[in-house]
């Protein structure tokens, strides 16, 4: 600390000013996070699944650990989580993504490469964040599943109740 605050009042021009500097920082848009092979990469996470997901330049192919989306995923409901965020941003067929995910059942898989393309695209291109962003795409679903109790049957549920 080069130059200190001698009294309150210029403590109170620091911290001022460095609330300014944040203010002015936060407005300016971010650059693409792109590596060498044009590709833009982010981690989704959804209950117990995790998915890294690589997004480029394309025509709307999308791979799931080596395998068409089709494939994959067989339920369209599935498959329309994949598209919600591309279509939000309308930047379908636009993007090729390939994403690997391990962990939980497929529901939880299809959110987490969802969260992963979403945060992907705002990687790619830091303009689509507010779009994302306020229709839910980039924040995790925190909700997982409740650990069993023990004296319970479930998590919460009793053993059933006898009077005699």
């Amino acid at each position: 600390m080069a130059d200190e605050a001698r009294s309150l009042e210029d403590l109170k021009d620091v911290i001022t000013d460095a609330g300014n500097d944040a203010v002015e920082t936060s407005a300016t848009p971010t650059e693409p996070q792109i590596d060498e092979h044009g590709r833009a990469y982010a981690t989704g996470k959804r209950k117990n699944a995790v998915a890294r997901v690589w997004i480029k330049r394309g025509n709307g192919k999308i791979t799931i650990n080596g395998r068409d989306q089709e494939q994959y995923f067989a339920r369209p409901v599935l498959r329309m989580l994949l598209q919600q965020p591309l279509e939000t941003a309308e930047r379908v067929n636009e993007f090729d993504i390939v994403a690997t995910v391990k962990g939980g059942g497929l529901s939880g898989q299809a959110g987490a490469v969802r969260h992963g393309i979403s945060k992907a695209l705002t990687y790619f291109e830091p303009g689509l964040r507010p779009v994302l962003k306020a229709n839910g795409f980039i924040t995790r679903d925190s909700r997982v599943v409740e650990r069993k109790k023990y004296g319970k049957a479930k998590a919460r549920r009793s053993f059933q109740f006898s009077k005699r």
